[in-house]
This record gives C-alpha cells, sequence and structure tokens, in this order.
C-alpha cells in the first residue's frame, strides 16, 4: 500500500494503532510482526519506529489506553445513573456488556494478550484491572451493608460477574 497524499504524523500514528489492533486481534500478538503492520499502513517498516518505541511499548499502549477508556466510561456511566445502589448495579453491567460488546478487538486483546507484556507494563495493567474490579466490588460491599444483596464472598462474586459479563461479549 503507498502512503496517503497528504498524511500527517496524527493520522498515521492513528492508523498505525487501528491495524495494529486489527492484526494483533487476528493473528495474536507473537505473530503480529512489524513489517506486516508497516505494510498495512502504507510506510516503511523503519518509519513505524517515529510512532512507537518497541512492538511491546505498542501492546502496552493499546492495552492502557483502552483501560483508561473502560474506567472513565464506567465512571461517567455509574455517575448517571444516580445514588441508588440497585440504580447503579444496573448501570454498572449493562455498561460493562456494551462497552464490551462495541470494542471487541480492544477487549480481546486486553484479555488474551496479558501474557505478551513484560513485567512492569504486566503491573501497570493489572493494576487498572484491579480498579475496575474494586469498582463492582464497592457496589457489591454497598449492597451487602444496605441489606439489599446478600452475598458470602464478595470478590468471587464480582469475578464470576464480571467472567459472565464478559462471556456474553465473547
Amino acid at each position: 500500500m503507498a502512503r496517503i497524499t497528504g498524511s500527517n504524523g496524527a493520522r498515521t500514528a492513528a492508523a498505525i494503532r487501528r491495524v495494529a489492533l486489527r492484526l494483533i486481534y487476528r493473528q495474536g500478538f507473537a505473530a503480529m510482526n512489524l513489517r506486516d503492520l508497516a505494510a498495512e499502513v502504507g510506510i516503511q517498516p523503519s518509519s513505524l519506529y517515529n510512532h512507537i518505541a518497541s512492538k511491546q511499548a505498542l501492546l502496552a499502549d493499546l492495552m492502557h489506553e483502552h483501560m483508561e477508556a473502560l474506567l472513565s466510561a464506567t465512571d461517567a456511566a455509574l455517575a448517571a445513573a444516580g445514588p441508588a445502589l440497585m440504580d447503579r448495579l444496573r448501570a454498572f453491567i449493562g455498561h460493562h456488556v456494551l462497552y464490551h460488546t462495541e470494542r471487541r478487538q480492544e477487549v480481546y486483546i486486553a484479555n488474551f494478550e496479558l501474557r505478551a507484556l513484560d513485567p512492569a507494563n504486566l503491573a501497570r495493567i493489572v493494576a487498572m484491572r484491579a480498579g475496575y474490579e474494586a469498582r463492582l466490588m464497592a457496589l457489591l460491599r454497598e449492597g451487602v451493608a444496605a441489606g439489599e444483596l446478600e452475598i458470602a464472598d464478595i470478590p468471587v462474586t464480582a469475578f464470576a460477574m464480571l467472567a459472565m459479563l464478559t462471556g456474553i461479549c465473547t
């Protein structure tokens, strides 16, 4: 593919991210190579390094961007639901399913390519995931404290809920 006339750094960077998501989703991170990525974007392989530090950094950035968007959108959905606990719990559940359905590639990569992250990037992403899980656990704890929910083990219940909700999307 030839480079698009009039393209610029921002457009090229966005194209790299878009194509990388598709290739990683389709082939897996280990099988995706930077030569194929560059060819699909329409740039020379060496030009990728004007936009990414490394293949590892690209994956970590894609996952970090996904987690930031998920956390921000979740907080907005919870705030919009109002103060009632069950409304916020329904909002969390509905938002999780909608977000994960609309962003299948990002979700798949964030869930199945954790193994490809180096230790520092893995720790950063796992901490963000823990923050997401903590939002649900806080709702469940609040429900138990208010007598609206009866849950014996909040972490296990939260993880089971997240697995089921994510399963709907996959």
